[in-house]
């Protein structure tokens, strides 16, 4: 069937909107802010995306800038990599034995 004599459909799709909440009103985007800043932090010390974020651009970018700056103050490490040190201390006692 032809595009132009194929009738029109309406798509049975609907979106939802998400709700964007995880920054309140009152919470001030800083880096001297730890308690907001850690919730948008991996464990492994990397940035969360913002569709995980589930924030708007602006407040992405202000976060970004905020971690950033907290990580140049050492307030937050660059990388976290705990859980790697200790996977190679295991294995080199492992060895040792």
């Amino acid at each position: 069937m032809d595009k132009s004599k194929r009738p029109f459909r309406k798509s049975t799709r609907s979106f939802h909107r998400r709700l964007l909440i995880p920054i309140q009103s009152g919470d001030q985007i800083d880096y001297r802010n730890m308690s907001l800043i850690s919730r948008f932090i991996s464990e492994q010390g990397k940035i969360f995306s913002r569709r995980m974020n589930r924030l708007t651009l602006k407040q992405q970018r202000f976060i970004t800038i905020a971690i950033k700056q907290a990580r140049i103050l050492s307030l937050v490490p660059f990388l976290n990599n705990e859980k790697q040190f200790e996977r190679s201390n295991t294995i080199t006692t492992i060895k040792q034995q």
